[in-house]
C-alpha cells in the first residue's frame, strides 16, 4: 500500500436508482465524476463496480453515509452500509464511511449553477455527490493531527 498521503481512492453515492461513482487521489485532494451506475432497490450491476475497481485499483473505497442533519440514521444509512460491507466482503477493499449529508444538494448547485438540466431523475449528479464525499474525505484526512 502506498504512502497513506498517495492513495487512490474510489468513491460511491449509493443509492437505490444510481450510484455515482469517482475517482481520486489523496495527494491532490480531488475527485473526478467516473460513472453513474443504474442500480435495482439498491442492488448495482457487481460485474460493472468489478471492472472499475481492477480498473483504478483503489487502495481505499468510500461510501457516502446520508445521515438526518441531527447525527442520527435512516433506512438509507443502512442500505448504504449495507453496500459498503458487500463491496469490502466481495472485493476485499478497505471500505470507509463518509458523512454526505448536503453532497447531492450541493451537487444539484453545482449542475445549476453550470446551466445543466433540472431534470435530476434523467440526468442524475450522483458521480458529482461522489466526488465530492470523496473531496470531504481528503479534507477530513489532511486535518487529521497525526498526519
Amino acid at each position: 500500500m502506498p504512502e497513506e498521503s498517495n492513495r487512490r481512492i474510489l468513491a460511491f453515492d449509493f443509492g437505490t436508482r444510481r450510484i455515482g461513482v469517482a475517482s481520486g487521489q489523496e495527494m491532490l485532494g480531488t475527485g473526478q465524476p467516473l460513472a453513474m451506475l443504474p442500480a435495482r432497490d439498491g442492488i448495482p450491476d457487481w460485474t460493472r463496480i468489478e471492472q472499475l475497481l481492477k480498473e483504478w485499483q483503489p487502495d481505499v473505497v468510500l461510501v457516502g453515509l446520508p445521515l438526518n442533519m441531527d447525527d442520527t440514521e435512516n433506512d438509507m444509512c443502512a442500505r448504504a452500509r449495507k453496500f459498503g460491507k458487500r463491496l469490502h466482503g466481495r472485493y476485499h477493499v478497505a471500505v470507509e464511511m463518509v458523512d454526505e449529508r448536503l453532497t447531492s444538494f450541493e451537487a444539484k448547485g453545482e449542475v445549476l449553477a453550470g446551466g445543466g438540466s433540472r431534470d435530476f431523475g434523467r440526468h442524475g449528479v450522483d458521480d458529482r455527490a461522489a466526488v465530492l464525499i470523496l473531496e470531504t474525505w481528503c479534507r477530513e484526512q489532511a486535518g487529521r493531527p497525526d498526519k
